[in-house]
């Protein structure tokens, strides 16, 4: 046979190899690092986390990078991640796909990410509102909004996890079941929607020690740390808390590399288990070798270089490859960036292409239009090799920050009008991708698809450059819709405009997004704050001051604030009479304050303004419903069927309706093509018991409340209904028992007191019943059934 031919290296294998091969200076760093490998972990000089700090452009990314590759030379097993991961699951995703690269699979981990990505990718469209269920408190709000911040699963953008309504984890890991759809049957895999952290975690440290027997060491790296550390501080602190996740392997070194410091709160004790690597500029002496490598050695070159790059690496490194003519005091960095590029059209492309935060091939030939006279061959392929080009090769190419803002600066104050024209050419370019995106999506979740979302932020952006001013009304009514719709991923809205005014340099659109980003942050998953600061502002439309009201006022509903959110919707009304969300979200909220003919006319008007509009016609049913107008809300909840057949929850009201009617076959069929459209309708299949006990299918009844527990554990209503079946039967103690635990999870369920009272009379025990109705009647004073049974047993107790 004949020998083998070597493997054939690959484009980035060659570029790579070139890369580390201009690398000079950090010795120092360097050194510490390799050092450290050469410590067993026991010894006290042993660092088990390192932290790289320092500005943009100083090179901290260079840096880590030639650390990785140092780990590996000492048999480390090796995976990073950067700001693109920025959320617990998304970090541990990339660590595990890196490993299995490396020949050493997660699979434990990978099982459960793959569990939480299918039932995150289900999400949508869950989360209809439970008619008659009450909204949790506001204490539990309180500590659920506490717990996905605490967790990390709150992202910036990570792929896995999602922005996660935190009145739905108020009710539990329950709550998430409802939401996230069939799949997570389990009370294991509920938990893991519920508390992904707390979860995953205590998995990827037993992978990580199982792996680590297998390896020398295990190197991690994080970098732009600054970007997640919001995120993942708490979480990579507590790994290191004994206990809290179980034993990590001694062989693990931890990379961090991002601007600031790490916060004392988090990583103040921890001091020991630390090496703090400040990175500033080159030294001189580190400028001068980096140049000499680079073939520039004439001195008055050497000292103008050193003059305009600050010593900043990446500044060094480009005007190293370009250092110009010396003499030119009056080149810009601009120009000395590209100074050595004699091809004025490549010059011009590399400019250009400037203009997008991030680049593929396609939208270089946005940006440089390749059927003109100006074509450059080639070009896509040469900017990739550019010394200030990151992620090369990733499709989400970009300039490095410090190279990237005079660029800027440059066209705009060049050319305000080829400014203008270009970003209006990426404008339409990212709007084709986000059109072409929203294909098959509901339009109410748009912002709930990453695809979509992110290439509609690149279309403000673009539009933002190119009129601040104008742009800027349609920029903050895609906040109120992302507001409304996806508040966890607000942040990436509001650093859109913050890049915008930065890059255009509008005082106006930047003091916009840092207040709106300061109202984000330091508020949490709710966008209570950041539609507050909408409201302030004067370039709201009435439309658009509407709808934001209309969006606080259902955060606000979702919290148990109910006057608070009434106000906002009779603000949103005031603003905009036609607003028919306003109307119909005020209607839903006098429905569950008792006020139904209020509730009535706001529907009225709503349907007024949209008569085809199906979630009007809905609440009307079971406004109806509720009103005991049974017959009227039968015709209502048919047309609200009619309109939309796709909607499971007016097949739910009418459900009810006709068993409160007494028509109970009739009433089945509409439950059980509401739960076939909504297999997670944990409602319907509460209600649907309710019928089948009274046609004589307690096994039925019960197997509707066990899957009704298992979407939703730990509500009292489904264990009071158990209670009616076991009554229904004649198992009196068992229903007590049940009744018993529904009030344990509720003890003001009014209703539950006045069934276990006739359980009780079954048994004998009058006294106690008497008490659960003295009980059900303290709780509700207008609980009329409540009060006939009191009156009929103290006629047949003479009391």
């Amino acid at each position: 046979m004949p020998p083998s031919s070597p493997r054939r290296l690959s484009l980035q294998q060659i570029v790579e190899s070139r890369r580390r091969a201009a690398f000079v200076g950090r010795e120092a760093e360097l050194g510490l690092f390799r050092g450290n490998f050469t410590l067993p972990p026991e010894d006290p000089r042993h660092r088990f986390v390192f932290h790289v700090r320092g500005n943009a452009g100083v090179g901290k990314t260079s840096l880590v990078r030639e650390w990785r590759q140092a780990a590996g030379e000492f048999g480390a097993l090796t995976a990073s991640a950067d700001e693109s991961a920025d959320s617990v699951p998304d970090v541990l995703a990339a660590f595990a796909a890196q490993f299995a690269e490396q020949g050493h699979p997660l699979k434990a981990l990978d099982r459960l990410l793959d569990t939480y990505r299918r039932a995150l990718h289900d999400m949508a469209g869950r989360l209809a509102a439970d008619n008659e269920g009450a909204g949790p408190s506001a204490g539990a709000l309180a500590a659920a909004q506490a717990g996905l911040l605490a967790a990390g699963a709150i992202p910036v953008v990570g792929a896995l996890a999602g922005g996660i309504d935190p009145a739905v984890v108020a009710r539990g890991a329950g709550g998430l079941r409802a939401v996230f759809g069939g799949r997570a049957r389990q009370l294991e895999e509920a938990r893991l929607l519920a508390e992904p952290v707390q979860v995953l975690t205590p998995v990827f440290v037993a992978e990580l020690d199982r792996v680590a027997d297998a390896v020398p060491w295990i190197a991690l790296f994080l970098d732009t740390y600054e970007r997640t550390a919001p995120q993942l501080d708490r979480w990579l602190a507590d790994l290191f808390t004994p206990g809290r996740y179980g034993e990590l392997p001694a062989n693990l070194v931890l990379t961090l590399a991002g601007q600031r410091r790490l916060d004392p709160a988090h990583w103040g004790d921890r001091g020991r288990l630390v090496a703090d690597v400040p990175l500033g500029p080159f030294t001189e002496e580190e400028a001068r070798q980096l140049l000499h490598e680079r073939g520039v050695v004439a001195e008055p070159v050497v000292r103008e270089v050193l003059r305009l790059s600050g010593g900043l690496p990446v500044l060094v490194s480009t005007l190293a490859a370009n250092p110009g003519a010396a003499g030119e005091a009056n080149a810009t960095a601009v120009e000395r960036f590209l100074a050595g590029e004699r091809d004025p059209a490549r010059r011009a492309a590399a400019l250009a292409c400037a203009l997008p935060r991030r680049f593929d091939e396609d939208l270089v030939a946005v940006a440089v239009p390749q059927d003109g006279p100006h074509a450059v061959p080639g070009l896509y392929d040469w900017l990739l090799e550019l010394p200030f080009v990151a992620e090369p090769y990733s499709g989400r190419s970009r300039y490095h920050a410090v190279v990237r803002a005079p660029m800027l600066r440059l066209q705009r104050t060049g050319s305000p009008r080829r400014w203008k024209a270009a970003h209006d050419r990426l404008a339409e370019a990212f709007a084709a991708r986000r059109d072409a995106a929203a294909e098959g999506l509901d339009p109410e979740r748009l912002w709930a698809e990453q695809p979509w979302r992110r290439a509609a932020l690149d279309v403000l952006y673009h539009r933002l450059c190119a009129r601040p001013r104008t742009a800027l009304p349609e920029a903050l009514r895609a906040g109120i819709e992302l507001l409304a719709q996806r508040p966890s991923r607000a942040r990436h809205w509001a650093r859109t405009l913050v890049d915008a005014g930065e890059d255009a340099d509008d005082a106006v659109l930047r003091e916009w997004g840092r207040d709106l980003l300061a109202a984000i942050t330091d508020h949490g998953p709710r966008p209570t704050a950041a539609l507050g600061l909408l409201l302030t502002r004067a370039e709201l439309t009435d439309r658009d001051r509407a709808a934001a009201l209309v969006a606080r006022a259902w955060d606000r509903f979702r919290a148990g604030e109910l006057d608070a959110a009434l106000s906002d919707h009779g603000r949103a009304v005031a603003v905009d009479p036609r607003s028919e969300r306003a109307h119909q979200g005020r209607a839903v909220i006098l429905r569950s304050l008792g006020r139904h003919e209020e509730a009535l006319a706001d529907l009225d008007r709503a349907e007024e303004i949209a008569p085809a509009w199906a979630w009007a016609v809905r609440e009307r049913g079971e406004t109806y419903r509720r009103m005991g107008r049974l017959e009227e809300a039968l015709t209502v909840l048919d047309r609200a069927h009619a309109l939309d057949p796709s909607d499971a929850v007016p097949l739910g009201s009418r459900g009810l309706v006709r068993h409160a009617l007494g028509r109970h076959e009739e009433a089945l069929d509409d439950f059980d093509r509401a739960i076939a459209l909504w297999p997670e309708y944990a409602w319907a299949l509460v209600r649907r018991s309710r019928v089948r006990t009274v046609l004589g299918d307690p096994v039925g009844a019960l197997a509707d409340l066990d899957r009704a527990e298992e979407l939703n554990p730990g509500r009292a209503g489904t264990e009071g209904e158990r209670g009616e079946v076991y009554r229904a039967t004649g198992r009196h103690e068992e229903a007590v028992a049940c009744y018993g635990r529904a009030l344990a999870l509720d003890p003001e369920y009014a209703w539950a007191h006045g069934s276990r009272a006739l359980a009780l009379e079954a048994l004998g025990r009058l006294p106690e019943a008497r008490a659960d109705l003295d009980r059900a009647l303290e709780l509700d004073p207008g609980y009329a059934w409540a009060r006939a049974q009191r009156e009929r047993l103290g006629a047949r107790t003479g009391q």
